[in-house]
């Protein structure tokens, strides 16, 4: 492949005196699809063809080595040639190859540079394995030359992390042999050739390493798969790639390719790949929202934190993290000494774990300002309530927010489920008011409910989706209800795991049923970890306007009543004896259940985890269906990010919606219409999914229309 010949390719190539130069210009990340990869062996077949060549240096032009496989080819008929091949072809050249990397060599990025024969990185360089979070393992070659270069154990658990290394622990490790200072990563690469030359250095492939200690190596692997086993909790691909790696110990080069190729396949055909891919994709897809292409986000140099309790303290220090100043206001000089002692508490861990030192805590610290007058925040660009859960409370602040705020500050509440369209009009300014729904720890959950109220300007629904990105956290754009996306469909859920308590199976058969489905806690172990005594105070409010005819379980209460809150208490639903963290089963509150269904006059029944999950999962697509047909969830999508990322719904599952497509919707409307027959008021089919069932579509074709659209 010639210069003139290769202008049409993602893959140009330059001869540099006696080196071929092959650059990868594939925007944004140089992604490997199908002409990426034809390129590099063609390339390969170029450098071997012309007796001019005596080297190849491989680049990736902008931002990126290669920052992986091109995942939108995933699911479709392959194309030739597959990595593998191309990796092999590489590897097999008979002319010394390096590869010069910059930014990202991800995935199969960083599989193309292992199977060069030197490799050099420049600072910036962050070299990983991330397939694990798809669902996949490395499939051309990664587990086989990742292990022979840096080590068995340290190669396994790269793998199983995901995460990358910066581009001196890479060298450190073995998988780079030099790193060079600069940005330009072909003066670097062409340096290190031309030393290479000079050396007469050998060819040195990857696949020729022997692996030292065989025998220590398994042991290590042994153990690892155990620690596997219990920390994956039902995922498909950790454990293959452990077998893999267990491969290049104990097999030859190409066996073991052949058996990677055989388990990336396996992976490849597994649901759980198709729920994280789903997951990867729907995360991207929440921040296509219609405000912010209609409008640029108003520019935020400075926040204000109203309240200094467990949330406004979170907040501060998500916040603070992402480089802002903050003010926190709190009523008085005591409560505004805890507040900043809640947030230096964040970081004081940090530099006790060795994760920040003294000195960034002080610097992060000098941009934190505490007062109790309201004055002191007139120049705010943003404005973050997070006082008590109490529709009067939140709207004396925001009346006090409208007299001292300057014109065009963004004014938010963190209102986990009241109305923000009263809160906004308890101001002069309705067009300024947001809400920003943080999930608790503020500073460690990833999801932002974006809530948008009726009267709120386009440019402040933007400004929330920017700060979410500053954040780095998972913004879903919600409507106004009573508890937006994630906290109505809980209470839908959470009641139907109330049913079945009354109905016979006990709260940790549900715990370990919900457990078992992929959840890391079960409802009522959530219960306790939030304090039971804030769904007490939810169902009081609702009291009034519940529906008499609804069946309502009262054991939560009685339980409330008793002053058990759950872990802050030391019991709840469970024990926790001498500030356990971990809940003990209390025979107390199985009496205290029995004598419930006694008074109601319920026989109990037992359910199979199977039928606890059926109706649990159930009750939350139906409400979702009914969130997205109300327009409260713009897509189904953003349900499936919701409880992705605030919930702990099981990421390989890829979200209840998803989850009730791989299901098949008809199967969960016939649950529906089942479970009816019992509570014809509680299971009332959702319309949309009557709808989608009656016209043979699904949820996903909603979320295709949607992106058709934007």
């Amino acid at each position: 492949m010639t210069s003139a010949a290769a202008t049409a390719s993602p893959v140009q190539t330059r001869l540099q005196g006696d080196v071929l130069v092959v650059r990868i210009d594939n925007p944004p990340v140089n992604a490997l699809g199908a002409a990426v990869r034809q390129g590099l062996r063609d390339a390969i077949g170029e450098a071997e063809s012309r007796a001019d060549v005596q080297a190849v240096l491989i680049v990736g032009e902008g931002k990126a080595f290669i920052a992986g496989a091109d995942i939108r080819e995933f699911g479709k008929p392959p194309v030739e040639p597959s990595l593998p091949e191309v990796c092999q072809r590489i590897e097999s050249c008979g002319k010394r190859v390096v590869a010069a990397i910059h930014g990202a060599a991800l995935g199969g990025g960083l599989e193309v540079a292992l199977a060069a024969h030197y490799r050099v990185a420049l600072p910036g360089a962050q070299l990983g394995l991330p397939e694990v979070n798809l669902g996949l393992l490395p499939g051309a070659g990664g587990t086989q030359r990742a292990p022979r270069l840096m080590g068995v154990k340290p190669a396994a658990e790269m793998m199983l992390s995901g995460k990358p290394l910066s581009a001196k622990a890479a060298l450190a490790a073995g998988l780079v042999d030099r790193l060079v200072d600069g940005s330009d990563a072909v003066a670097a690469g062409l340096a290190c050739v031309q030393e290479l030359q000079a050396a007469q250095a050998p060819l040195r492939r990857t696949r020729d390493v022997a692996i030292a200690d065989k025998a220590a190596a398994l042991a290590e692997l042994d153990a690892l798969a155990a620690d596997t086993a219990k920390k994956s909790r039902g995922l498909f691909s950790p454990q293959k790639i452990v077998e893999c790696v267990r491969n290049a110990v104990e097999l030859p080069f190409d066996e073991g390719m052949q058996r990677e190729r055989a388990a990336f396949m396996e992976c490849l055909a597994s649901p759980q790949r198709a729920g994280l891919i789903h997951a990867f994709f729907a995360e991207r897809e929440v921040a296509k929202v219609p405000e912010a292409k209609a409008a640029a986000p108003r520019p935020i140099t400075s926040i204000a934190v109203i309240g200094g309790g467990t949330m406004g303290a979170g907040i501060t220090v998500s916040a603070l993290d992402a480089g802002l100043p903050v003010t926190m206001i709190e009523r008085d000089d005591a409560s505004l000494a805890r507040g900043r002692a809640h947030v230096e508490k964040v970081y004081d861990g940090l530099v006790a774990k060795g994760r920040m030192t003294a000195d960034a805590k002080a610097a992060v610290m000098a941009r934190y300002i505490g007062s109790t007058r309201y004055e002191d925040i007139a120049a705010a660009d943003l404005v973050i309530e997070a006082v008590f859960e109490d529709l009067e409370v939140k709207k004396a602040v925001f009346r006090e927010l409208d007299r001292v705020c300057k014109p065009g500050a963004v004014l938010a509440t963190n209102t986990s489920y009241l109305d923000i369209d009263a809160i906004a009009a308890a101001t002069q300014r309705p067009q300024d008011v947001i809400g920003l729904h943080f999930f608790s720890p503020a500073n460690i959950m990833r999801l932002l409910e974006i809530v948008v109220p009726a009267k709120v300007s386009a440019d402040v629904v933007a400004t929330a989706f920017a700060l979410a990105r500053t954040m780095k956290k998972v913004p879903v754009r919600a409507g106004v209800c009573d508890g937006f996306i994630g906290n109505r469909i809980l209470a839908v859920y959470k009641q139907a795991a109330d049913y079945l308590m009354e109905d016979g199976a006990s709260p940790y058969e549900i715990d370990a049923a919900v457990r078992g489905f992929g959840y890391p806690m079960g409802p009522f172990q959530v219960t306790d970890l939030a304090g039971g005594d804030i769904g007490w105070a939810t169902r009081k409010r609702r009291a009034a306007t519940r529906d008499p005819n609804a069946r309502y379980v009262e054991i939560a209460d009685r339980i409330c009543e008793r002053g058990w809150f759950g872990q802050k208490t030391g019991r709840g639903f469970y024990l926790y004896p001498e500030g356990a963290r971990t809940g003990q089963p209390d025979p107390e509150v199985l009496a205290i259940v029995d004598a419930e269904r006694a008074k109601k006059g319920v026989v109990p029944r037992s359910f199979t985890p199977e039928e606890i999950m059926r109706r649990y999962l159930a009750a939350m697509v139906n409400e979702g269906a009914k969130v997205v047909e109300e327009g409260i969830a713009l897509r189904p999508l953003d349900v499936d990010v919701t409880f992705l990322s605030g919930y702990g719904f099981p990421r390989f599952r890829g979200g209840p919606m998803h989850y009730a497509d791989t299901v098949g919707l008809p199967k969960i409307l016939a649950d529906i219409r089942e479970f009816a027959q019992e509570d014809p008021l509680f299971w009332t089919p959702a319309p949309l999914l009557e709808k989608l069932v009656a016209e043979g579509r699904d949820f996903g074709s909603l979320n295709r229309a949607a992106a058709e659209t934007h």
